[in-house]
Parts: structure tokens; C-alpha cells; sequence
């Protein structure tokens, strides 16, 4: 929906609570004179045989606080705007970040994999930049290290 059409749309309804709440209002006034020579008003017709007189209804009185209720209206639909704006942000970065840990703990499965191949030469690159060829014991303390991640991280 456009900018535009949003801002309408609350317009429109404004519109048409305006025109129906006076339709009632806008019905037609009968005056006459009875058979007793009294005025009577009236919104029913009088008798065919009575000629009567069409008046124009009173404007309905004004609602004082119409406009501090629109107001009111355009704050609250500028609010659910903003909650719907931060809620699909939330829910796309929560979306995000979900993605970004399901391919962290493929990747650590796949390592763990790698590190129980007892056949499988694997190496680290030590303080000094050089690649080492990891031990036993290293791999058994770089297993440790990934089961912990994945216990913490990767619940599936």
C-alpha cells in the first residue's frame, strides 16, 4: 500500500462516518396546522388533505472534541505503523541470524567429522605462522572445543 493510500484511507472513513452519522439529520421537517389550529412539526408527512410545509432540518449539533478525536485516531494508527515497522525488522534480523547459526553448525559438524578420520593428516597454523600437524591430544581438545559449540549453539 502506498503512502499516498494509507494516509487516505483514514480520511475516507472519516468521510463516510460523517455522511451516514447525518443522514438522520438530513430527513425531512413537516410543519402544518392541525384541524385545532395548533403548529405541529413533525418528520411524518401529514395527511394528504392537510397542506403542509417541508423545513430544513437543524445541522446536527458539532462534536467539540472531533478534532482532539482524530487526532487521537492518527496517533494510534501512526503508532501501529511504527510496532508494524519494528516487528518485521525483529522478525528479519531474528530470520538473519537464525541462517547465519545453521550454516556455523553445518560447518562444525562437518569439522568434527574431519577430526574423527584418525587417517586424516590435519593441520594448524601456530603463533609463529607456521602449519603443525595436529596430535592426538589436540584433536581430542579441538573436539571437546566444537561438542561444546555445538551443544550451545546447535539444539537441532
Amino acid at each position: 500500500m502506498s503512502l499516498v493510500s494509507r494516509r487516505l484511507v483514514p480520511i475516507a472513513c472519516l468521510a463516510a462516518a460523517a455522511i451516514f452519522g447525518a443522514a438522520p439529520a438530513g430527513a425531512a421537517l413537516y410543519k402544518w396546522t392541525d384541524a385545532n389550529g395548533h403548529i405541529v412539526y413533525s418528520d411524518q408527512p401529514p395527511p394528504t388533505s392537510i397542506k403542509s410545509e417541508t423545513l430544513k432540518a437543524p445541522p446536527p449539533p458539532a462534536n467539540p472534541n472531533a478534532t482532539k478525536e482524530m487526532a487521537t485516531r492518527e496517533l494510534e494508527y501512526r503508532q501501529r505503523q511504527v510496532q508494524k515497522a519494528e516487528s518485521a525488522a525483529k522478525a528479519d534480523k531474528d530470520a538473519q541470524a537464525a541462517k547465519l547459526n545453521a550454516e556455523n553448525c553445518t560447518i562444525v559438524k562437518g569439522q568434527m567429522t574431519q577430526l574423527g578420520e584418525e587417517n586424516l593428516v590435519l593441520y594448524r597454523v601456530n603463533e609463529k605462522g607456521e602449519r603443525v600437524a595436529m596430535d592426538a591430544a589436540a584433536r581430542r581438545a579441538e573436539r571437546d572445543r566444537l561438542g561444546r559449540y555445538l551443544r550451545e549453539k546447535c539444539v537441532s
